[in-house]
């Protein structure tokens, strides 16, 4: 296999011969060293604890004789680490995590906590960033981590079932070695669990080519508040019988019920992937050339990806991976795949050609090696991890109408001036979904104030979307209102406590009081 290298228009390579198999791609997000940021009840006075019981060495005798001496900790190291998201800005104080293995045991452990008035905050991988997985007070943490079980797949249909603790990069190995993939890729697949990615909608860098998870999750098992399995595990890609109650799952971030398996539809493995990396003048220029590889590429286009200087630089500068290209305004990724390599490539090629010499793209770099698919790769995925380095992060996840997808950066650039110590955008042009980063020195309440609530106004003045695909957590309940009615948000509270009364089922996320 070779690579392709593009200088002023030129194409210097035109041929590549496929080899192996594409090598899966590890895009596992690191964990910072700083120090814990203080506790979310300090740092957001404005909340308040609800009306729960406090733990008691009673509850933990319950919960041991449900899952025994080493499936329940309480020791304060052993728990520390579900108390704190992965990028440092919240923390609850929970003195109990319950790891359950079976659907069974997680509905006896609810029922007990509904009747004794115990909030519970369900947890995956604990990768997401807005608050959403971790407690905000003293709330009990129900992890999946245990519930790592793939049941059944059958191959003709491409339809796999599992438990939601399964990480999304072992069941992506797994379907790797019998010619298939999972329908969503992160750049937290080394640590995320399938059952948080359900249960926050995730979209990822195959959302373009796939769609989202409510089309593709054909069924889920899920435990509601009072301990009642609802099963919903439905391997049919057609079943119009009453409501589809899987999708009040989908997306409810465990406020709804706690999903414990589930059923998806995963795509067949393409044969032939390509990758370019190139480098832009504008922002235009990127809409262009996203234009025309909707046009040229078609039916093999599956990843449309970009980033700013600013963005490119966190990874290059505080990660030191080496970017291939040099430093440019703008960046794109664009990835291919399907079953025909010589088509695909030719597509590709000529595609880059056009744009290279009509001038819309300056520079790039083409290849189908798996090992430089992942170097590349690094540069778009490890972005937010190199942030952290910076100092504190702030992540706004919001979609726009495509041509106004970049333009909040320069304005809140311009609002914050030297208080940033940068600010950068980056994510997926296929579709609308821009992750703005604000990194600090350390977190300052006077700064917040100048960025929000202006980033959801703003969002809301563009009908854009204050969430894309992180979902709402404990960060943005009380900005719900910017991207739905009023009527919508009461009938989400009205089907919040038909399915949990005593609310407590990740209390303090997603719905505002």
């Amino acid at each position: 296999m070779s690579s392709i290298l593009l200088r002023n228009s030129t194409l210097l390579a035109r041929s590549i011969t496929r080899g192996g198999p594409l090598i899966p791609l590890c895009r596992g997000l690191a964990t910072s060293t700083d120090g814990l940021p203080e506790l979310t009840k300090d740092r957001y006075p404005h909340v308040h604890r609800g009306d729960y019981a406090e733990l008691a060495e009673c509850h933990v005798r319950h919960f041991t004789n449900i899952l025994g001496d080493t499936r329940v900790l309480t020791d304060t190291t052993d728990v520390q680490g579900y108390n704190v998201d992965w990028i440092k800005n919240v923390r609850g104080y929970s003195r109990c995590v319950l790891k359950p293995r079976t659907t069974e045991e997680v509905s006896t452990i609810l029922a007990y906590c509904n009747n004794e008035r115990l909030a519970v905050c369900p947890q995956g991988g604990n990768t997401g960033l807005v608050g959403g997985s971790v407690p905000v007070f003293d709330e009990i943490v129900l992890s999946t981590a245990l519930m790592n079980q793939i049941i059944t797949l059958d191959a003709t249909s491409g339809i796999l079932v599992c438990q939601a603790g399964c990480v999304l990069e072992t069941l992506e190995t797994y379907l790797d070695e019998r010619d298939l993939i999972m329908p969503l890729d992160l750049g937290a697949k080394g640590s995320c669990h399938i059952g948080g990615n359900v249960s926050t909608n995730a979209g990822g860098l195959r959302l373009l080519r796939y769609g989202n998870l409510h089309g593709n999750v054909l069924g889920v098992e899920a435990v509601k508040a009072n301990g009642d399995i609802v099963d919903c595990l439905n391997s049919l890609k057609k079943d119009n019988t009453g409501y589809h109650l899987k999708h009040l799952f989908i997306g409810s971030e465990g406020t709804l019920g706690v999903v414990t398996k589930v059923a998806i539809q995963c795509p067949i493995k393409p044969k032939a992937v390509s990758l370019a990396f190139l480098a832009l003048e504008s922002f235009d220029n990127i809409l262009e050339t996203y234009k025309r590889a909707k046009n040229r590429l078609g039916e093999v286009l599956s990843s449309c990806e970009m980033a700013d200087a600013l963005s490119m630089d966190c990874v290059s500068g505080n990660l030191k991976v080496k970017n291939p290209l040099g430093e440019y305004p703008f960046y794109m990724l664009i990835e291919t795949s399907g079953s025909n390599g010589n088509h695909d490539e030719e597509k590709l090629n000529q595609f880059l050609e056009e744009v290279m010499t009509d001038g819309i793209v300056l520079d790039g770099t083409m290849t189908n090696e798996p090992g430089r698919m992942k170097h590349i790769w690094q540069l778009r995925e490890r972005i937010a991890e190199g942030l952290l380095h910076d100092g504190y992060v702030l992540k706004y996840d919001i979609s726009f109408p495509i041509e106004k997808f970049y333009s909040i950066v320069p304005e809140i650039a311009a609002r914050l001036g030297d208080d940033a110590k940068r600010c950068c955008g980056y994510g997926h042009i296929g579709d609308g979904n821009l992750h703005l980063n604000v990194s600090l020195k350390e977190y300052d309440a006077e700064i917040m104030k100048k960025i929000e609530p202006f980033v959801y106004e703003y969002t809301s003045r563009l009908k854009g979307s204050i969430s894309a695909e992180h979902g709402i957590g404990f960060k943005k309940p009380n900005y719900m209102h910017y991207s739905k009615s009023e009527t919508a948000i009461g009938l989400m509270k009205d089907i919040k406590h038909m399915m949990d009364p005593n609310g407590i089922l990740n209390p303090y996320k997603v719905l505002p009081k």
